[in-house]
């Protein structure tokens, strides 16, 4: 009795969470342009209108560009970071992952005000680059921590190892530590990209109109009335990260890649 109650409860969570989605995917498919639930008819055109609407198709564009240049960019800066982080340790190691992690754990918009500022004195505000910097530098977090956790996994005797059979740092780098940690770096990025896609308020206080998103596309077609196609860019944005996220878990170990890592000998 307790085992069906515990499977009741579990299922009803999981319809309640799941309840918006469903909703969503229902007004994506509605042949009439219009926000209905239950659909009338059954339609794909508002799918197509994301690839084949200038508006739609040039902010899909803007998003791609900058999530996988703010990525990129995370990683390179996230990857030397963790490795300092982890040869020096002490107190400036642990200053330096605060100060990799704090403009993650700030109020997006407190860190969107702070990078609209600066972009503004530095005259480069209005620029899609601005924008790939400033999420690079806000989801640095992301691969920081994955790649610090990738680097508490590897085994310090096989670096002692290859050391003590003459390979310089370059070397133990390339042919034992990269190896190692590339899951955690591939993660990281992966996170980094999703999380780029789906942000609003940096995107639009860096560059604004000049740059526009699939977020900012969103929240301005709202001034001309509530379409299909918003949902449809909703439904693109959760299957997107469901297949990151899923090929992460599927070619990772997902366990492992957040942290639940097991020594030798612990």
């Amino acid at each position: 009795m307790i085992v069906w109650l515990q499977r009741g409860f579990v299922g009803a969570v999981l319809v309640f969470l799941a309840s918006p989605l469903l909703v969503v995917v229902g007004v994506s498919v509605n042949r009439p342009k219009r926000l209905l639930f239950p659909p009338e008819g059954f339609s794909l055109q508002w799918y197509g209108e994301i690839f084949t609407h200038d508006g739609w198709t040039n902010a899909l564009l803007n998003s791609a560009a900058i999530a996988v240049v703010a990525g990129t960019l995370a990683v390179a800066i996230a990857l030397p970071l963790a490795l300092y982080i982890r040869q020096r340790g002490g107190f400036l190691g642990r200053a330096l992952f605060a100060l990799g992690i704090a403009p993650f754990m700030l109020p997006p918009v407190v860190s969107a005000l702070g990078f609209m500022v600066f972009w503004i004195a530095a005259g480069f505000h209005g620029h899609i680059l601005a924008t790939m910097v400033s999420h690079a530098v806000f989801l640095v977090a992301l691969p920081l921590v994955t790649i610090s956790l990738g680097l508490e996994t590897i085994d310090r005797t096989l670096v002692e190892a290859a050391r003590t059979m003459g390979a310089d740092s370059r070397t133990v780098f390339r042919t034992i530590t990269f190896p190692l940690v590339r899951p955690y770096v591939i993660s990281g990025f992966a996170f980094a990209i999703v999380l780029s896609l789906n942000e609003y308020i940096i995107a639009y206080m860096v560059a604004g109109f000049t740059a526009e998103t699939l977020p900012i596309k969103i929240f301005n077609s709202l001034r001309y009335g509530y379409t299909p196609v918003m949902a449809s860019v909703a439904v693109l944005f959760v299957m997107t990260a469901v297949a990151v996220f899923g090929a992460v878990a599927w070619f990772g170990n997902l366990p492992r890649l957040l942290g639940a890592y097991r020594s030798e000998g612990r």
